[in-house]
């Protein structure tokens, strides 16, 4: 397959360690208040007076906020001050105008509820350390509470009403219940994102992800919030999503080295290696060696795979491609597009069409990628152009028709796109003429029409079948011959074509290749009844052609009556599978049994069904050493295989399929 030029092809992203822990579970991590280490790929929220400000070197306070919770009233009246003074990591920082006195105040009033104050006169006693609600999940005693021992307390349902949510004693409630308590409560963004670390911790990644959310609504220009909710997004496998906060987080805080890191790990999934390499730059840190000789290694494996897509050499593309996905490429769409046009071309249509279904499934997941090219042409388009070639070779003409078109609408002005749109019209075009004047009984002008289609693409197994059934018609058996052994290079497993293959063999009294086809399609429709007699038939003038004594020429005959030993010898001895049943009528379990060797005698006519009364044949029964009543045996050629004692249909059955097909 020719190719045009393309212009560089899309890049998988470079895969590392570091990566790799980055996007694990352990390495994925949302921020929490001690994530002050390097290995954390993300900053935590804080609050309070001690939080550092943010620095571009500082992955413990990007995207931080520092600062005591307002109340509506005070968010209100400092807002414009606020925003005045945030930074672009969508920091906070502290109280208005310096002063101390303006922040939330708790105080207990004489029916016990906890009433929010901000009244600038109130004691400083009476000041909850950052967060309100204590990350242990206990409320101290300092300023509030008289008791000697302090209890455990999470959001939830009780009585003691903290704002306008509660707190209850001791209990655990389930997520509803926190969001619930959580939206009613004016609580700042760091006590919402520990409830949703521990459900991240524990995989819940659903559930993360309302609290994030949650987070996000309290202070949306807050860099971390975003960054939080990205890595519930990977662990949801949201991969365009996640790209996407991370967008901007960095957006809100150029700086954020974990954001970057983050964005550099999923553009390395998504198959974009210079966009992995810039941010991996601008994370702040210098990329270590082997960081770099894996970036180089990924690069490689995809300029590889392009230029066997260029010369055609699909085997060396699917390796490539292979070689690119195992190194980290695993959720590109437009890796396994290119590993799915590749099966294609070595004839692995089945494959193809599943790899194919995954390639879309990621492209759904990750609408912002299609703004690169890949192959000369724009990703969605390259998408649809595998589509349409995938759909034709399966016989969807008209799917086919629809992908081209859409791939030409995308991306009108590429060679390649509008060579295939050409060639799918004209494909479809032929196969519709001919399908008309097969039905019209027009069979030497029907083959003609499908001849036509073939010049445009020679490799069609359905327009290949599809002239066989005219050459059929037509009496040309060697011909017909031709196109279904074309058909099933292309398609092994092409059904219709091994029918047309077995009936033009008998045809031509080539019993041996019809029988083998047959035994094929028994396997593939084992509840074909035409298959089945034709397959009999076939056996049977095979036999005949051998010179081979046939004592069974009916096909669908019943079972046949032993009644003694000589005549049980010389039945099991003839060529083929002979079946033995055992029974005795007065049996109830045979009498179940019985029905079923009828029905199996019909389903599978070209083995001998033999059945022996034990009450009235014992010679026979003691001469085969049958004591137990239903007793099966199954002969081969003269020689015992199988003896199943009472079997079930589904054995039984099995059994059949195993030796007699």
């Amino acid at each position: 397959m020719s190719r045009s030029d393309s212009q560089k092809p899309f890049s998988a992203q470079s895969i590392s360690d570091r990566f790799d822990a980055a996007l694990s579970f352990e390495g994925n991590k949302p921020d929490a208040k001690n994530f002050d280490h390097l290995d954390s790929p993300v900053s935590p929220l804080r609050t309070g007076a001690a939080a550092a400000p943010a620095t571009s070197s500082s992955s413990s306070s990007s995207g931080s906020f520092s600062g005591k919770p307002l109340p509506n009233a005070a968010l209100s009246a400092t807002k414009s001050d606020d925003v005045a003074r945030r930074n672009h990591s969508g920091e906070l920082s502290g109280s208005s105008h310096g002063s101390p006195n303006r922040r939330p105040v708790h105080r207990r009033s004489g029916s016990g509820q906890l009433v929010f104050s901000s009244s600038a006169n109130s004691p400083a006693t009476n000041v909850l350390p950052a967060g309100n609600i204590c990350p242990s999940g206990k409320i101290g005693k300092t300023g509030m509470m008289s008791r000697s021992t302090a209890r455990s307390d999470v959001l939830g349902s009780g009585s003691a009403n903290y704002g306008h949510g509660s707190i209850m004693r001791g209990g655990a409630v389930g997520v509803g219940a926190e969001m619930r308590n959580l939206r009613s409560m004016r609580v700042d963004p760091e006590e919402v994102t520990k409830a949703g670390n521990e459900h991240y911790k524990k995989g819940q990644f659903t559930e993360a992800l309302r609290f994030y959310d949650r987070a996000i609504e309290i202070y949306p220009g807050n860099a971390a919030c975003w960054n939080n909710r990205a890595a519930a997004l990977i662990g949801l496998g949201r991969l365009g999503e996640a790209v996407k906060d991370c967008e901007e987080a960095i957006r809100l805080n150029p700086s954020y080295a974990k954001a970057h890191h983050r964005l550099a790990c999923l553009h390395l999934r998504l198959g974009l290696v210079e966009h992995a390499q810039r941010h991996l730059f601008l994370a702040g840190q210098q990329p270590d060696l082997a960081e770099m000789q894996k970036l180089q290694m990924v690069e490689k494996h995809l300029e590889r795979c392009t230029d066997a897509w260029r010369m055609g050499d699909w085997k060396s593309a699917l390796r490539e491609a292979d070689a690119a996905v195992s190194a980290g490429t695993d959720s590109s769409p437009l890796l396994t597009a290119l590993r799915a046009e590749a099966l294609l071309q070595l004839h692995h249509l089945e494959e193809a069409d599943s790899t194919l279904s995954i390639a879309s499934q990621l492209a759904a997941k990750s609408p912002s990628f299609f703004q690169t090219k890949f192959l000369g042409m724009l990703s969605s388009s390259y998408i649809s152009f595998v589509q349409a070639q995938v759909e034709m070779a399966l016989g969807r003409f008209e799917q086919a028709v629809a992908s081209a078109e859409k791939a030409r609408q995308i991306d009108p002005h590429n060679a390649e796109v509008s060579v295939l749109w050409d060639k799918v019209k004209s494909v479809a075009r032929a196969r519709t003429h001919g399908n008309e004047l097969f039905k019209s009984g027009n069979f030497a002008e029907a083959c003609t029409a499908y001849g036509e289609g073939l010049k445009y693409d020679p490799s069609n197994s359905v327009l290949h079948c599809n002239r066989a059934a005219c050459r059929s018609k037509l009496g040309q058996w060697e011909r017909s011959l031709e196109d279904c052994n074309e058909a099933l290079k292309i398609q092994p497993r092409y059904t219709k074509a091994l029918l047309r293959r077995a009936a033009s063999n008998a045809k031509l009294e080539r019993w041996v290749e019809a029988v083998r086809d047959y035994e094929v399609l028994r396997k593939e429709l084992p509840t074909d009844t035409e298959v089945a007699e034709a397959l009999f038939h076939s056996q049977v003038a095979l036999k005949m052609s051998r010179g081979e004594e046939v004592s069974n020429m009916k096909f669908g005959g019943e079972v046949e009556q032993i009644t003694g030993l000589e005549q049980l010898q010389a039945a099991i001895a003839l060529p083929g599978v002979s079946v033995v049943y055992f029974m005795a009528a007065s049996n109830h379990q045979c009498v179940q049994t019985t029905q079923s060797v009828d029905a199996l005698c019909k389903r599978y006519p070209s083995l001998n069904f033999l059945k022996v009364d034990v009450n009235e044949s014992p010679a026979v029964a003691k001469a085969e050493k049958v004591r137990i009543v239903p007793t099966i045996k199954i002969y081969r050629n003269g020689a015992q295989v199988k003896e199943m004692i009472c079997p079930s249909l589904q054995v039984l059955e099995l059994s059949l399929r195993h030796y007699g097909i």
